[in-house]
């Protein structure tokens, strides 16, 4: 079922931080969806991600963690983007996200496969007209050229997020809990600089020490973009997922990583990608979006109404 008009005009979304009547331009965060999973090699059922997620927002409040209340934070949420076909829908999320940009309003993606964070890469390099960073969490490194035939698969968004002008290459994209690698990007490696710490280092480092590696790298940049694969994740902590990889980050890791990311680095945006609760009759993928959400906007709201 889609999210609809009549949903967003519901009380209670988001924390009940959404005001239906709300305008684009009085909003701290603005948050839409993108459910299309038409570009997996495996499991279908991301295109559903969107709609459980917002499904659980609405029974939670607006703190975090750490007991800290967000209740002035104003959310805006736009709904779904779809198309007849895949260029069509990014097409328009890239223009969408354009706009968002020139107008420096921070945002929130919610997919879908992980195709669908192209065209918000792509949105951002054409409005923002300087340099910006990627931090990529996800078991895999999507740095094909090609997946299936398709250059615009969910195994590709790193690769053409390294094209964009103002990345600048594969230095300025940041890979964090990687366990897996295609013969493609191996070849790919060989002759561009990728900066990964992989699952199995992450857990040997501790976060704080991949948190102040991370920082480092990006020292110098003034604009981060956090897109974050809910298959990072272990699948003991969140299974509905379409190519789930043993070995991945506890839960805990996942929202110090979340936390200090959002504290410490300069986020213009971020999105949740994967999510496939279908596959899992306990939505514990949903469940964890969810509340890495959370986190991210009460370190967000911090920025915005305790520094003033």
């Amino acid at each position: 079922m889609r999210f609809t008009e009549e949903m967003i005009l519901q009380e209670g979304l988001w924390a009940g931080l959404h005001k239906p009547h709300r305008s684009e331009e009085e909003a701290d965060i603005v948050v839409f969806g993108i459910p299309y999973d038409g570009a997996v090699s495996f499991r279908e059922g991301s295109k559903d991600g969107p709609r459980s997620i917002r499904d659980l927002s609405y029974h939670v409040t607006p703190t975090s963690e750490e007991f800290d209340v967000f209740e002035e934070l104003k959310v805006k949420d736009i709904g779904d983007f779809y198309g007849a076909t895949q260029e069509e829908l990014f097409k328009k999320v890239e223009e969408k996200v354009a706009e968002l940009v020139e107008k420096k309003k921070f945002f929130m993606m919610l997919g879908g496969d992980h195709s669908t964070t192209i065209p918000v890469l792509r949105g951002i390099n054409r409005s923002l007209g300087k340099e910006f960073g990627i931090i990529h969490v996800d078991a895999h490194f999507d740095l094909c050229d090609s997946l299936g035939g398709n250059p615009l698969s969910h195994g590709c968004p790193a690769r053409r997020g390294s094209e964009l002008e103002w990345v600048g290459g594969s230095e300025n994209i940041y890979f964090l809990a990687i366990r897996s690698i295609e013969t493609d990007e191996m070849e790919f490696m060989k002759h561009n600089p990728v900066h990964v710490i992989s699952a199995k280092k992450f857990h040997q480092m501790g976060t704080e020490k991949v948190l102040d590696t991370v920082a480092e790298h990006f020292k110098d940049k003034k604009h981060i973009y956090l897109t974050f694969d809910i298959d990072a994740l272990d699948p003991a902590f969140a299974g509905g997922t379409g190519t789930p990889q043993f070995g991945g980050i506890t839960s805990r890791e996942a929202l110090d990583l979340v936390y200090g990311i959002s504290k410490r680095l300069p986020l213009i945006g971020f999105d949740i990608v994967e999510v496939a609760p279908s596959l899992d009759d306990s939505l514990s993928s949903s469940f964890a979006a969810r509340k890495l959400i959370l986190e991210i906007w009460s370190q967000i709201y911090k920025k915005l109404y305790t520094t003033k």
